[in-house]
């Protein structure tokens, strides 16, 4: 008989309806353009961080952990990072790539 209980079933519907809310508002929450961007953001963060880290490792630059505080603007005021050997690395390969090109190109010719 517990089954027919009038305040049984308004106690079961009453539960129902808050767990259908909670499931449509996360529901809600999970596909808002908002969040969709923060976790596109969140992921690219992540991705970017480890794409570092490996160019890093592969160029022999250990990463050293650093407190920025409160204060952004300071980031690169202690040590500049030497770009120097990566940019005339990414200026030979580039070079290097153009005249393979242009040499496959007049061969055709």
């Amino acid at each position: 008989m517990a089954d027919t209980d009038p305040d049984e079933l308004e106690r079961r519907i009453a539960r129902t309806r808050a767990e259908l809310a909670q499931t449509v508002d996360a529901i809600a929450d999970r596909v808002s353009p908002k969040r969709v961007a923060e976790r596109t953001v969140a992921d690219v963060k992540t991705r970017a961080g480890h794409f570092v880290a490996s160019v890093g490792d592969a160029l022999g630059v250990t990463p050293k952990p650093v407190d920025y505080g409160p204060d952004t603007e300071r980031v690169w005021e202690e040590e500049r990072p030497d770009l120097a050997p990566v940019l005339i690395t990414v200026g030979a390969v580039l070079a290097v790539g153009a005249a393979i090109v242009l040499w496959r190109r007049r061969r055709r010719r």
